[in-house]
Protein backbone atom coordinates (compact mmCIF):
# COMPACT_ATOMS: atom_id res chain seq x y z
CA UNK A 1 0.00 0.00 0.00
CA UNK A 2 1.42 3.30 -1.01
CA UNK A 3 1.94 5.33 2.46
CA UNK A 4 0.42 8.09 3.55
CA UNK A 5 2.37 10.85 4.51
CA UNK A 6 2.46 12.53 8.28
CA UNK A 7 -0.64 14.58 8.23
CA UNK A 8 -0.86 17.33 10.34
CA UNK A 9 -3.69 18.19 12.96
CA UNK A 10 -6.26 20.87 12.70
CA UNK A 11 -3.77 23.56 12.91
CA UNK A 12 -1.52 24.34 9.47
CA UNK A 13 1.74 23.68 10.73
CA UNK A 14 4.84 25.97 10.44
CA UNK A 15 5.71 27.34 7.14
CA UNK A 16 9.10 25.59 6.20
CA UNK A 17 11.63 27.47 5.71
CA UNK A 18 13.86 26.32 2.97
CA UNK A 19 16.15 27.99 0.28
CA UNK A 20 13.96 30.39 -2.09
CA UNK A 21 13.06 29.25 -5.12
CA UNK A 22 13.14 25.70 -4.40
CA UNK A 23 10.15 23.21 -5.07
CA UNK A 24 9.03 21.45 -1.73
CA UNK A 25 5.54 20.96 -2.48
CA UNK A 26 3.02 19.84 -4.68
CA UNK A 27 -0.71 20.72 -5.39
CA UNK A 28 -2.79 18.89 -7.62
CA UNK A 29 -5.87 19.76 -9.45
CA UNK A 30 -8.39 17.15 -9.56
CA UNK A 31 -10.89 16.75 -12.38
CA UNK A 32 -8.76 16.81 -16.11
CA UNK A 33 -5.66 17.05 -14.06
CA UNK A 34 -5.90 13.61 -11.55
CA UNK A 35 -9.42 12.53 -12.84
CA UNK A 36 -11.05 12.00 -16.15
CA UNK A 37 -14.06 12.18 -13.97
CA UNK A 38 -17.62 12.82 -15.00
CA UNK A 39 -18.13 16.66 -14.43
CA UNK A 40 -17.75 17.69 -17.69
CA UNK A 41 -20.66 14.83 -19.21
CA UNK A 42 -22.96 15.61 -16.17
CA UNK A 43 -23.12 19.55 -16.81
CA UNK A 44 -23.47 18.72 -20.67
CA UNK A 45 -26.53 16.35 -19.75
CA UNK A 46 -28.14 18.16 -17.04
CA UNK A 47 -28.81 20.96 -19.80
CA UNK A 48 -31.97 19.03 -21.04
CA UNK A 49 -34.78 21.42 -20.49
CA UNK A 50 -32.02 24.98 -19.91
CA UNK A 51 -30.63 24.50 -23.18
CA UNK A 52 -29.56 22.42 -26.29
CA UNK A 53 -27.00 20.13 -24.75
CA UNK A 54 -25.06 20.40 -27.92
CA UNK A 55 -24.05 23.53 -27.19
CA UNK A 56 -22.12 22.68 -24.07
CA UNK A 57 -18.44 22.18 -25.36
CA UNK A 58 -15.31 20.96 -24.04
CA UNK A 59 -14.33 24.49 -24.92
CA UNK A 60 -16.93 26.06 -22.76
CA UNK A 61 -16.75 23.95 -20.30
CA UNK A 62 -13.17 25.01 -19.70
CA UNK A 63 -13.38 28.53 -20.20
CA UNK A 64 -16.22 29.35 -18.13
CA UNK A 65 -17.00 25.97 -15.18
CA UNK A 66 -13.95 23.94 -14.91
CA UNK A 67 -13.04 25.14 -11.12
CA UNK A 68 -15.44 26.89 -9.89
CA UNK A 69 -18.39 25.91 -7.69
CA UNK A 70 -21.27 23.92 -8.99
CA UNK A 71 -23.69 27.11 -8.20
CA UNK A 72 -20.99 29.22 -9.68
CA UNK A 73 -20.36 27.27 -12.69
CA UNK A 74 -24.02 26.93 -13.28
CA UNK A 75 -24.20 30.83 -13.49
CA UNK A 76 -21.59 30.85 -15.81
CA UNK A 77 -22.40 27.98 -18.32
CA UNK A 78 -26.36 29.63 -18.43
CA UNK A 79 -24.86 33.31 -18.80
CA UNK A 80 -22.21 31.98 -21.57
CA UNK A 81 -25.01 30.19 -23.45
CA UNK A 82 -27.58 33.09 -22.75
CA UNK A 83 -30.31 31.15 -21.37
CA UNK A 84 -33.45 33.30 -20.44
CA UNK A 85 -33.77 34.20 -16.99
CA UNK A 86 -30.32 32.24 -16.26
CA UNK A 87 -29.58 34.00 -12.64
CA UNK A 88 -33.26 32.30 -11.26
CA UNK A 89 -32.52 29.23 -13.23
CA UNK A 90 -28.92 28.22 -11.76
CA UNK A 91 -29.47 26.74 -9.00
CA UNK A 92 -32.07 24.16 -10.99
CA UNK A 93 -29.36 23.86 -13.06
CA UNK A 94 -26.84 23.34 -10.27
CA UNK A 95 -29.07 20.66 -8.74
CA UNK A 96 -29.86 18.61 -11.99
CA UNK A 97 -26.20 18.21 -12.13
CA UNK A 98 -25.09 16.92 -9.04
CA UNK A 99 -27.89 14.23 -9.32
CA UNK A 100 -26.75 13.45 -12.89
CA UNK A 101 -23.36 13.24 -11.87
CA UNK A 102 -24.06 11.45 -8.42
CA UNK A 103 -25.36 8.56 -11.04
CA UNK A 104 -22.44 8.67 -13.16
CA UNK A 105 -19.97 7.93 -10.39
CA UNK A 106 -22.32 4.97 -8.93
CA UNK A 107 -21.73 3.23 -12.45
CA UNK A 108 -18.21 3.60 -12.34
CA UNK A 109 -17.99 6.37 -14.46
CA UNK A 110 -14.64 7.90 -12.41
CA UNK A 111 -11.56 7.22 -14.49
CA UNK A 112 -7.64 8.10 -13.60
CA UNK A 113 -4.98 9.40 -15.77
CA UNK A 114 -2.09 6.64 -15.82
CA UNK A 115 -0.09 9.43 -16.56
CA UNK A 116 -1.25 11.20 -12.98
CA UNK A 117 -0.96 8.06 -11.26
CA UNK A 118 2.69 7.30 -11.88
CA UNK A 119 3.46 10.49 -11.09
CA UNK A 120 1.65 10.62 -7.77
CA UNK A 121 3.72 7.13 -6.87
CA UNK A 122 6.91 8.76 -7.59
CA UNK A 123 6.18 11.84 -5.81
CA UNK A 124 5.51 9.71 -2.95
CA UNK A 125 8.73 7.91 -3.28
CA UNK A 126 10.36 11.10 -3.58
CA UNK A 127 9.01 12.38 -0.25
CA UNK A 128 7.09 15.71 -1.79
CA UNK A 129 4.16 16.43 0.35
CA UNK A 130 1.45 17.01 -1.82
CA UNK A 131 -2.00 18.18 -1.19
CA UNK A 132 -5.27 17.95 -4.15
CA UNK A 133 -7.54 21.56 -4.30
CA UNK A 134 -10.58 21.52 -6.11
CA UNK A 135 -14.18 23.39 -5.88
CA UNK A 136 -15.97 19.76 -6.06
CA UNK A 137 -17.56 19.05 -3.73
CA UNK A 138 -17.94 15.56 -5.19
CA UNK A 139 -13.84 15.33 -5.39
CA UNK A 140 -13.34 13.53 -1.98
CA UNK A 141 -15.75 10.30 -2.97
CA UNK A 142 -14.01 10.23 -6.80
CA UNK A 143 -10.55 10.13 -5.32
CA UNK A 144 -11.48 7.47 -2.97
CA UNK A 145 -13.02 5.38 -5.59
CA UNK A 146 -9.44 5.18 -7.54
CA UNK A 147 -7.25 2.80 -6.81
CA UNK A 148 -3.10 3.32 -6.80
CA UNK A 149 -0.98 0.38 -8.87
CA UNK A 150 0.63 -0.53 -5.82
CA UNK A 151 -2.28 -0.75 -4.10
CA UNK A 152 -4.09 1.62 -1.46
CA UNK A 153 -6.40 4.87 -2.45
CA UNK A 154 -5.75 7.67 -4.38
CA UNK A 155 -6.88 9.82 -1.84
CA UNK A 156 -4.52 8.14 0.72
CA UNK A 157 -1.54 9.81 -0.88
CA UNK A 158 -2.56 13.68 -0.43
CA UNK A 159 -1.21 15.16 3.17
CA UNK A 160 -4.32 17.74 2.70
CA UNK A 161 -7.02 17.67 1.15
CA UNK A 162 -9.14 20.95 0.26
CA UNK A 163 -12.10 19.79 -1.66
CA UNK A 164 -15.43 21.43 -1.57
CA UNK A 165 -14.74 23.81 0.98
CA UNK A 166 -16.67 26.71 1.47
CA UNK A 167 -14.59 29.58 0.70
CA UNK A 168 -15.05 33.21 -0.35
CA UNK A 169 -14.16 33.06 -4.14
CA UNK A 170 -13.39 30.24 -6.77
CA UNK A 171 -10.26 30.51 -9.07
CA UNK A 172 -8.82 32.41 -10.56
CA UNK A 173 -8.73 33.89 -7.13
CA UNK A 174 -5.78 32.31 -5.69
CA UNK A 175 -7.58 31.46 -1.70
CA UNK A 176 -7.48 27.80 -2.32
CA UNK A 177 -4.33 27.30 -3.21
CA UNK A 178 -3.13 29.82 -0.20
CA UNK A 179 -4.96 27.67 1.72
CA UNK A 180 -3.48 24.11 0.63
CA UNK A 181 0.11 25.65 1.08
CA UNK A 182 -1.17 26.79 4.45
CA UNK A 183 -1.98 23.57 5.48
CA UNK A 184 0.95 21.52 4.00
CA UNK A 185 3.59 23.94 5.77
CA UNK A 186 4.99 25.04 2.60
CA UNK A 187 5.74 28.49 1.63
CA UNK A 188 3.28 29.96 -1.52
CA UNK A 189 6.87 30.09 -3.18
CA UNK A 190 7.94 27.06 -3.05
CA UNK A 191 4.82 24.99 -4.16
CA UNK A 192 4.33 23.73 -7.65
CA UNK A 193 0.62 23.62 -8.69
CA UNK A 194 -0.33 21.17 -11.25
CA UNK A 195 -3.69 22.47 -13.30
CA UNK A 196 -5.46 21.82 -16.88
CA UNK A 197 -7.71 25.26 -17.16
CA UNK A 198 -6.75 28.67 -17.30
CA UNK A 199 -8.30 29.76 -14.12
CA UNK A 200 -6.27 27.43 -11.87
CA UNK A 201 -2.97 28.86 -13.80
CA UNK A 202 -3.87 32.35 -13.08
CA UNK A 203 -5.08 31.22 -9.42
CA UNK A 204 -1.67 29.76 -9.06
CA UNK A 205 0.46 32.50 -10.23
CA UNK A 206 -1.55 34.82 -7.89
CA UNK A 207 -0.57 33.01 -5.31
CA UNK A 208 3.07 33.48 -5.76
CA UNK A 209 3.44 29.43 -6.92
CA UNK A 210 4.90 27.76 -10.01
CA UNK A 211 2.23 26.78 -12.38
CA UNK A 212 2.22 23.47 -14.27
CA UNK A 213 -0.12 23.33 -17.16
CA UNK A 214 -1.35 20.05 -18.49
CA UNK A 215 -2.86 20.50 -22.41
CA UNK A 216 -4.80 17.19 -22.48
CA UNK A 217 -6.66 18.69 -24.65
CA UNK A 218 -4.25 20.87 -27.24
CA UNK A 219 -4.85 23.57 -25.37
CA UNK A 220 -1.00 24.53 -24.66
CA UNK A 221 -1.48 28.00 -25.91
CA UNK A 222 -3.91 29.28 -23.82
CA UNK A 223 -2.53 28.06 -20.75
CA UNK A 224 0.85 29.81 -21.31
CA UNK A 225 -1.23 32.68 -22.13
CA UNK A 226 -2.52 32.38 -18.77
CA UNK A 227 1.15 32.06 -16.80
CA UNK A 228 1.94 28.28 -16.78
CA UNK A 229 5.77 28.28 -16.44
CA UNK A 230 5.91 25.29 -18.17
CA UNK A 231 3.04 23.23 -20.53
CA UNK A 232 3.05 19.85 -21.06
CA UNK A 233 0.74 17.03 -23.37
CA UNK A 234 1.48 14.38 -20.21
CA UNK A 235 2.87 14.11 -17.04
CA UNK A 236 5.28 11.74 -18.50
CA UNK A 237 7.55 14.21 -19.96
CA UNK A 238 8.37 15.62 -15.87
CA UNK A 239 11.92 15.62 -14.85
CA UNK A 240 11.98 13.74 -11.41
CA UNK A 241 15.67 14.58 -11.32
CA UNK A 242 14.36 17.90 -11.46
CA UNK A 243 11.75 17.54 -9.01
CA UNK A 244 13.62 16.22 -6.26
CA UNK A 245 16.22 18.79 -7.07
CA UNK A 246 13.30 21.68 -6.30
CA UNK A 247 12.65 22.55 -10.01
CA UNK A 248 10.83 21.99 -12.78
CA UNK A 249 11.68 21.16 -16.28
CA UNK A 250 11.05 18.23 -18.70
CA UNK A 251 12.92 15.07 -19.58
CA UNK A 252 15.33 14.55 -22.36
CA UNK A 253 13.91 11.79 -24.72
CA UNK A 254 14.70 8.07 -23.28
CA UNK A 255 16.30 9.15 -19.78
CA UNK A 256 14.80 11.29 -16.89
CA UNK A 257 17.90 13.88 -17.31
CA UNK A 258 16.72 17.64 -17.95
CA UNK A 259 16.14 19.40 -21.40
Amino acid sequence: MVPRPEVPGLAPRAIVQREPGLLTGVIFDVDGVLLASPHERAWREALTGFADPAQFTTALYQAKVAGKSRLEGARAALGALGVAHWETRANAYAQAKQARLEALITRGGVRAFPDALRLVTDLVSLGLPMAVASASKNASAMLRAVSLPEGGRLADAFAVEICGRDLARGKPDPEIFRLAAAELGVAPGQCLVIEDATSGIMAARAAGMTALGVARLNDAEPLAAAGADLVVSSLDEISLSGLKQGRICVRSAGSDLET
